[in-house]
């Protein structure tokens, strides 16, 4: 019952890229399924077709429903631009057809890699960026080997562990070196912006003096430790572009949560934040709300104000 054709491989990468979203290990798993069937099609011009039933037995998900809602998703919300669909006639009958455009998916879902790939190493050359481009060419070329189709560079088996993956840096770098510097999204892929991360340093703030002030008559409280800066910033982000909140809002709403006796405990997190948003903004309205004891008292010099830069 554990062998191979009895699992579902799941490339780490797709799961980080989905990282904060409900359905991430089904959205990982469709998208890993799409880039497989594309890898394998023998149709022009990279197209290919398969019905959401037969993904839904594939993943096992529950219906062809929530297969389609998934892949939408995907398509319009986390990949725009990347996976193309058509409708095109297969033995006389309309089928929605896909198409990856291999090298900008490897752009979002390995962006540092291929940022790092495109700098000289230390000879001077650039060695990676040629084999990345030249595995990228070859990926639908024939195998002079067997004369069958070449595994695509994303391509993973379901029933094998056999990756053609590029493994990250082992060097560790800081949240700001994994973040975008002109505010746009794309080019970090999934670490967002720097006021992504503004914003998640400002939360981490607040909750770092409610610790300070719970020392001050508790000698065996502690200061937090630092968060995961990427997954942090990366909870801000997905809030913003796929929650519609701006930084102003969610910044607004925090310091809500921490006038209130109860959330002030159990919200400490930006992915918490944003699994309660709903609850938090009805309970925490300005009309629902009756006087809250403040944390941050008078007592307590607190600096609330929300970081200049943020969009409102």
């Amino acid at each position: 019952m554990s062998g191979q054709g009895n699992t579902i491989t799941i490339p780490c990468p797709y799961l980080d890229f989905f990282a904060g979203d409900r359905q991430q290990h089904l959205l990982a798993a469709i998208l890993n399924q799409l880039v497989f069937w594309s890898g394998k099609s023998h149709l022009e011009e990279g197209w290919f077709y398969k019905e959401h039933a037969v993904i839904a037995k594939e993943v096992r998900a529950s219906s062809e429903d929530v297969i389609r809602k998934a892949m939408s998703k995907i398509i319009t919300q986390y990949l725009p631009g990347v996976i193309e669909e058509k409708k095109r006639k297969v033995n006389g009958t309309p089928k929605m057809h896909y198409r990856i455009n291999e090298e900008a998916l490897i752009g979002v879902i390995f962006p540092p890699l291929l940022d790092s790939a495109l700098k000289p190493n230390g000879n001077g050359s650039q060695a990676e960026s040629k084999r990345l481009s030249s595995r990228m060419e070859t990926a639908h070329e024939p195998n002079p080997g067997n004369g069958s189709q070449a595994e695509s560079i994303l391509y993973t088996d379901l029933k094998t562990d056999k990756y053609l993956q590029i493994t990250s840096s082992p060097e560790t770098s800081s949240p700001d070196e994994n973040l975008s510097t002109d505010g746009s999204d794309s080019q970090k892929g999934k670490w967002g912006t720097p006021e992504d991360l503004q914003c998640a340093e400002w939360i981490f703030g607040r909750i770092k003096q409610l610790y300070e002030k719970a020392a001050e008559t508790d000698g065996e409280v502690s200061r937090p430790r630092d968060p995961n800066w990427n997954t942090w910033a990366n909870d801000i982000r997905l809030m913003r572009t796929i929650d519609g909140r701006s930084h102003r809002q969610i910044c607004e709403l925090f310091k809500r949560v921490q006038r209130d006796s109860f959330w002030i405990k159990n919200i400490l997190s930006p992915s918490k934040l944003r699994d309660k948003w709903d609850e938090l903004s009805l309970k925490l309205s300005p009309a629902n709300v009756s006087e809250q004891v403040d944390p941050f008292s008078s007592s307590f010099n607190c600096d609330d104000t929300i970081p200049p830069g943020f969009r409102g």
